[in-house]
């Protein structure tokens, strides 16, 4: 599975890249045919709290699944939108077939 994290207008550090690369590589317990997952990082209006966007999208055979969360911090937001892309892929996986 290959992973790609983006940060707009920011450089993302190390620790983050690799807490995105540790979550993203856990969906492969729900889904095990992940082709690629896209992480999208940016900060929506940087003067208010809740402000940092994570855009994650995953291609699987047949299929392509998106999730957007914003929160107070790029963890959190990496976290939900990973928690509503992993019930997507449970899903799809308890109907048997890629959307």
């Amino acid at each position: 599975m290959g992973i790609s994290i983006q940060s707009i207008h920011f450089d993302a550090t190390a620790a983050l890249e690799m807490f995105i690369e540790k979550k993203v590589k856990k969906l492969e317990v729900f889904y095990g045919d992940i082709l690629e997952t896209e992480v999208v990082l940016k900060v929506v209006k940087p003067e208010t709290a809740m402000n940092k966007e994570a855009l994650v999208k995953v291609r699987i055979s047949g299929s392509e699944l998106f999730a957007s969360k914003v929160s107070d911090t790029f963890e959190e937001s990496v976290d939900t939108a990973l928690e509503a892309i992993q019930k997507q892929l449970i899903k799809i996986k308890e109907k048997g077939r890629p959307k």
